[in-house]
Order: structure tokens, then C-alpha cells, then sequence
């Protein structure tokens, strides 16, 4: 995950998820991507393991000031479950790391489904029923052709925003009566040379200037929604970029996109997602550290944390049952052997 001390304790999804299951007795360990290490070929982390104390209090941000740890090197194949919660962008080192233990341990997300679904371009793998939910996107370093795309396209505006970033960071709107400030906005948003960067340019999608909707997906259902409706003149409605929370209910057409998009976040390995909805149309899928948990939690009066730890444990659990069958079977193969 991002480091303890960058935590804010009144709104952190992560931290209630680490204190639903320090709740539960099981032992916590938390550590950092640069943590990472090989030691004799065998992958490792410096972690800060979280002291168990014989009561917990239910006060989260008191927990997270009294919380104590203690600094070790630990074996990573030696924990039942390894939860990513890093924020983007991907470090894709770790994930080489974490390549080595993926039979012994549960990774949630999965590391080939991080790989494929960890920037904007994800949304376009989706395919059959579910390409209905998704808006025309284009993306490209190439200013001649996205020039092109803002011409014809058949709205007077569209969204911008860099393939990369996260937390509403570079979303503008462009409006076609614009157009002489874009390729001076292109060369900005791509840059130049090696570290030139891919933009996206996105169908503008009505009702985006009232908010989006951030839906919690578990397992390939809905768990949990909330509404985020952007701070005055702003486009953005994401918590970070000034946007406000207030509950909803999902309607039917957004029961319908989770539906048709769940199986393949299963498939690949995604297993707690966020999704940005903006009428109907799937706009994002967010898949290294969703948030949205503490403040669903607070408009609905619910505990989403719990159902995420119980799925983590219910996985764990078939994985050891899985493993007890296989070595009984081993054994009675071993025993007629004897014979």
C-alpha cells in the first residue's frame, strides 16, 4: 500500500479494511512496494507488522493514532493473503516480485488482471452486451489525429484527460469553438521525446456536469454506490479534486452495466473494483486501491469492509480445504503403496 503516515483516518477505504481484520485477531502486516526484496531467491518484504493488543477500539481514526508496529523481513509466501492497495501508477517491479508467490498466496487484485486493467484503456477490452455501456474513447500520442477526432466528432464537446492519471488529475472538457488553445493543451498533456505520454479523448457524456456515480464491485457485484457531484464550476467530481459525496441508489440501467461487466472482472482477476458511472456509461475502472468505502459506509450506515474481509478469508478458506483434500489423497496413495 501507499505509506501509514500519508493515511487520512476519516476517510482511508484501506485502513478500514486493516482494521476490520485486526478486529478479527488476524495477524496484519503492511508494506510498501520500494519494501520489496530477494533474499536467497526467495521474495520478501520489510514490513511493519501491526501489534495485536487484546482490545481494539471501534473508533477508527483512534486506532490508526495508537496503532504499533513491529519492523521485520518476512517471507511473503508465508501469508495467506496479499492485498494490493498501491496508488497508481503501477509499479510493475513489484509485480515481479509477487509473480514468485502467486501459487502459495491470494492476490487481490490479481497480478495479470492489474497488468492488463491498471490505466484508462481497460474499459475498451469490454466487448459483446457490455460494449454498449462503454463511450466512444480514442487514445493516442498523435496530435494530428486527435486533432481529427475533435473535428469530427459528432457532440460540440468531448473529455480529455491523460491515459495515466488518477483522482480526477488533468480531466478538462473541450469544446470544438476551442479548438485553436488544443494542440497547444496536446503538447502539454504528451510532452515530448521518451517520456511523451498518452491522452485520452473520451465522448462527452450528458449529465457529467452533475456528477458521477462510484459503484463498489465484490466479486463481480455491487456492494456499495454513492453519488459525487462536483464543487461549483468544477468538471471533476471525484472526493480528491473537491466533489461531495451524497447516497444513491443504483437505477436499474446501472444494475444492468454491472451484470454485463462482472464476469470479465472475475475472469481477470478483479475482484474489488470501483467503477465511474456517468448516466449509464461505464467512464473508468479502478483497480489498484478503490476507494469509497468509508464514505458509502457512513451514507448508508453499513460496514463494506466486512464483506470484503470475509471474502478474503471464505477465498483463503477454500484454498486450504483444496490443500488438506490433496495431501489426504497423497497420503492414501502413499499408504497403498506401502502395502
Amino acid at each position: 500500500m501507499y505509506p501509514w503516515e500519508r493515511i487520512d483516518p476519516d476517510n482511508d477505504s484501506t485502513l478500514r479494511i486493516i482494521h476490520e481484520a485486526a478486529s478479527r485477531g488476524i495477524t496484519v502486516a503492511i508494506t510498501t512496494p520500494h519494501n520489496l526484496t530477494v533474499r536467497n531467491n526467495t521474495a520478501h518484504a520489510f514490513c511493519n507488522v501491526l501489534r495485536k493488543s487484546s482490545k481494539i477500539s471501534g473508533n477508527i481514526p483512534s486506532f490508526y493514532r495508537k496503532a504499533e508496529f513491529k519492523r521485520c523481513k518476512l517471507p511473503l509466501a508465508g501469508f495467506d493473503a496479499i492485498v494490493m492497495r498501491a496508488n497508481p501508477p503501477l509499479d510493475t517491479v513489484a509485480l515481479n516480485f509477487l509473480d514468485s508467490v502467486r501459487n502459495d498466496v491470494f492476490i487481490m487484485n490479481d497480478i495479470d488482471g492489474l497488468r492488463i486493467a491498471n490505466n484508462k484503456l481497460y474499459t475498451a477490452s469490454f466487448s459483446g452486451d457490455a460494449s454498449r455501456f462503454v463511450p466512444a474513447t480514442h487514445v493516442s500520442k498523435n496530435r494530428e489525429y486527435l486533432e481529427h477526432v475533435l473535428r469530427d466528432a459528432p457532440t460540440e464537446k468531448m473529455i480529455m484527460k491523460p491515459l495515466n492519471g488518477y483522482g480526477g488529475q488533468g480531466v478538462i472538457v473541450i469544446e470544438k469553438n476551442a479548438r485553436q488553445n488544443f494542440r497547444s493543451l496536446l503538447d502539454f498533456y504528451i510532452g515530448s521525446g521518451a517520456e511523451s505520454n498518452y491522452v485520452i479523448l473520451q465522448e462527452y457524456v450528458e449529465g457529467a456536469d452533475k456528477g458521477d456515480v462510484r459503484i463498489l464491485m465484490l466479486n463481480g457485484e455491487p456492494i456499495g454506490a454513492m453519488k459525487r457531484v462536483p464543487s461549483g464550476d468544477d468538471v471533476r467530481s471525484n472526493i480528491h479534486a473537491g466533489g461531495k459525496e451524497v447516497k444513491h441508489v443504483l437505477s436499474k440501467e446501472e444494475k444492468e452495466l454491472c451484470r454485463a461487466i462482472g464476469p470479465q472482472l472475475v475472469r481477470d482477476g478483479l475482484y474489488f473494483v470501483g467503477l465511474d458511472v456517468i448516466s449509464g456509461k461505464l467512464i473508468e475502472v479502478n483497480v489498484l486501491s478503490p476507494g469509497g468505502i468509508t464514505r458509502i459506509n457512513r451514507l448508508n450506515r453499513v460496514k463494506l469492509q466486512t464483506r470484503v474481509v470475509d471474502f478474503i478469508e471464505n477465498i483463503v478458506a477454500a484454498k486450504e480445504h483444496v490443500l488438506e483434500r490433496k495431501n489426504a489423497f497423497r497420503k492414501a496413495i502413499e499408504d497403498a503403496e506401502a502395502v
